[in-house]
């Protein structure tokens, strides 16, 4: 190799190295850290023409390009559904004077779990695994003040005709043997952008108030808890679990009895007669 095509490869490392650095993510990151701690950026650029090089190069960009794009979409879909949540929010409170929605949090998958579920899915890092293995890559949490409001909340989501249900996994009636409980969705939405329509999968986590505070809490301890007092203290949360189940079920309860004592209308007389006064 004559010293031109030296001064090219070398100048196509550079490139390599500064391209995956402003990347930052998924592919760039983690082969950035082995060539800087090996020493091979520049030795690639020697051991390979720079036509080769030039064209890993712009294959590696334009699958961290496509990476940013998807990234872009997924949000897009958190947007459109969130709305939904927002709109039916703002109908039951129209209808029934109380809102059934405490908070809506939405969140993408960070780089570093998506590799890891692949990884124990046994398939390789790709953007089309991704699409079709990762069904949580986009994922937004209803936090309800009442049981009755996640069903509610969830029928009226999953009763919209552009809403379709790929998965449902109901862990209020059928908790995890660590004693979570929350209702799990995984949907379908379209998503309409400059040129086309993209089908969207999102997972929706809607729980109570009470469901969240124990399932946040839970998160915190299970990561700092040591080996030995480990059994002691899952069967102690399990057992938090259980008492904040019952809670939600009292509170309920109270919710219903205070309505009855007052004489107030309940959601589904309010709903009843509306339709009532529409059909005369």
């Amino acid at each position: 190799m004559n010293n031109e095509e030296n001064n090219k490869g070398g100048e196509l490392a550079e490139i390599l190295e500064e391209g995956l650095e402003e990347s930052g993510d998924m592919f760039g990151g983690e082969l950035m850290s082995v060539l800087q701690e090996s020493g091979m950026a520049k030795a690639i650029a020697k051991a390979v023409t720079p036509e080769m090089l030039l064209r890993s190069t712009k294959k590696m960009m334009w699958s961290m390009v496509r990476y940013r794009e998807l990234q872009m979409m997924y949000n897009c879909a958190l947007k459109e559904i969130k709305t939904k949540f927002e709109v039916l929010d703002s109908e039951f409170e129209a209808r029934y004077k109380r809102n059934p929605i405490n908070t809506i949090s939405t969140r993408l998958k960070s780089t570093e779990s998506i590799v890891d579920k692949l990884e124990r899915y046994g398939k390789a890092l790709s953007l089309e695994n991704i699409i079709n293995y990762v069904n949580d890559f986009a994922g937004i949490r209803v936090v309800c003040s009442y049981i009755d409001d996640i069903y509610r909340i969830a029928d009226s989501l999953l009763r919209q005709d552009d809403v379709t249900l790929i998965t449902k996994k109901d862990y209020i009636k059928e908790p995890k043997g660590n004693g979570y409980r929350s209702l799990h969705l995984i949907v379908s939405i379209p998503v309409f952008f400059a040129a086309r329509r993209e089908e969207m999968k999102i997972e929706v986590q809607i729980r109570t108030i009470a469901m969240d505070f124990w399932a946040s809490l839970e998160h915190q301890l299970k990561y700092k808890c040591e080996a030995e007092n480990r059994r002691e203290i899952n069967e102690e949360l399990s057992a938090c679990a259980e008492i904040i189940a019952s809670t939600d079920e009292r509170m309920l309860a109270l919710r219903r009895r205070i309505e009855s004592a007052q004489d107030m209308p309940t959601e589904e007389d309010i709903l009843f007669e509306r339709l009532r006064k529409s059909i005369l």
